[in-house]
């Protein structure tokens, strides 16, 4: 399925309100020419996501190999619910960065697990993963999230370092807005 969108779909999973804020953050940071308005995915349908060809999706963390929802106390639901229905459907032609909240002090053995779990979905479905991010300034003990030495995605923690959580989004936009420009580049070359 491809997209005629050609700007940056923009999802995320939230139960306090923070992976929305922080999604609202990235919108801004992009400006309204660039970005859609974030979307909660328990208030959409997967046509919704596949429309885009080039997305930042954000989880928060919640329980050891879980991504959260009903389960881990989500009354209103998130990825948990929105995930398999997309189990069948391919991303292959689609550009994604993943962020991610986390605690570093309080889940020191599973900060920003289920970042891990959306790459893991993702790309086992076709996409490119973009956005990958350096460990170094953290403080944990483990994490599913580090492939390769870095981070899957853009990881934020704004219980013990909120203060570093803007230079963090900007680096990790002057990493990734070129690469979703570029695909958006080429859903516009398809189209003309």
């Amino acid at each position: 399925m491809s997209s005629n969108i050609d700007n940056i779909g923009i999802f995320f999973g939230t139960d306090t309100g923070t992976t929305r804020l922080i999604a609202k953050k990235i919108a801004k940071k992009l400006g309204d020419g660039l970005a859609s308005k974030p979307l909660n995915v328990n208030r959409i349908s997967p046509e919704d996501m596949m429309q885009y060809d080039a997305l930042i999706l954000g989880t928060p963390t919640y329980g050891f190999n879980q991504v959260p929802g009903i389960s881990t106390g989500i009354k209103a639901g998130s990825w948990e619910e929105f995930l398999p229905q997309l189990a069948d459907m391919d991303f292959s032609g689609k550009r994604i960065a993943l962020y991610g909240l986390g605690n570093q002090e309080k889940y020191t053995n599973t900060f920003a697990d289920s970042l891990f779990l959306l790459y893991q979905f993702f790309s086992q479905r076709g996409a490119e993963m973009i956005g990958k991010c350096d460990t170094e300034g953290y403080n944990f003990e483990k994490s599913q999230s580090v492939t390769d030495g870095k981070f899957v995605g853009l990881v934020l923690d704004q219980q013990a370092q909120p203060l570093l959580t803007d230079q963090r989004i900007d680096d990790w936009l002057a990493q990734v807005t070129p690469l979703l420009l570029e695909k958006l580049g080429d859903i516009k070359e398809a189209l003309a």
